[in-house]
């Protein structure tokens, strides 16, 4: 929504974004030739959201816009909101296509349901290889624990997590940290201030979940510090 913006946090996330990059040194950089990669894109969509569902769906939307020319990638959207309602998308291949999903969700207000979403991912990636979850959300009110186990079940997997963190709830920072190490992701808060660094990081792993590295080393050349901080990462022993 148009000068949701100016309600957010505006103090400064780069500690945060330099985490980031050094959780992902630690994920797998092999990529099977020929596949699509498959990416699960989950997003809360409680009434919290709701000041920056419209830029949340700005930014997400642009991660197809390099990885045409890489194979492709396929995202499914999956959301959750009001009395226990969770979505999942059929897997998209397009940008257009995701950005009229996001478009056409409201948010409602409800707790959060993310077991919801490690569960899907889980499921996924038995019927078919899903290269990463991205998880954008604000708080959290499960039993940690619980996500905690299915985390493991999901890193066990190979599928790393990588959460976003919108302001900075504690409880919602510390079981995302958790989520995130133990399925060998990464962890990022982020707030108005890092919304261009965000745009940029997930256009980052979208390359890298369509065709891996030597990809994402291509499309950091151009771009911003931080996407060529990450690349740098990834490229170490």
């Amino acid at each position: 929504m148009a000068g949701a913006d100016k309600d957010l946090p505006q103090k400064s996330s780069k500690s945060a974004i330099e985490a980031f990059v050094k959780q992902v040194k630690s994920m797998p950089t092999t990529r099977t030739s020929g596949e699509r990669g498959r990416l699960i894109f989950a997003m809360d969509a409680t009434a919290s959201r709701e000041p920056t569902w419209d830029r949340a769906c700005q930014i997400q939307a642009k991660m197809f816009s390099e990885t045409a020319a890489l194979g492709g990638l396929d995202v499914q959207l999956c959301y959750y909101r009001g009395y226990g309602e969770f979505e999942a998308s059929p897997w998209l291949s397009s940008a257009d296509a995701l950005l009229q999903r996001m478009t056409g969700v409201s948010c409602r207000g409800g707790q959060t349901q993310i077991e919801k979403v490690l569960r899907q991912a889980i499921e996924q990636t038995k019927q078919k290889k899903v290269q990463a979850l991205v998880f954008v959300g604000d708080c959290m009110e499960e039993d940690v624990d619980r996500l905690c186990h299915l985390a493991g079940e999901l890193g066990m997997l190979g599928v790393p997590a990588f959460m976003f963190h919108e302001g900075a709830e504690p409880v919602a920072q510390r079981a995302f940290r958790e989520i995130a190490r133990l399925t060998r992701g990464a962890y990022c808060g982020f707030d108005a201030s890092s919304a261009g660094q965000l745009r940029d990081l997930l256009r980052a792993v979208a390359v890298y979940a369509a065709a891996g590295q030597k990809a994402l080393q291509n499309f950091s050349k151009d771009r911003s510090e931080v996407v060529r901080q990450l690349t740098r990462q990834l490229g170490r022993d």
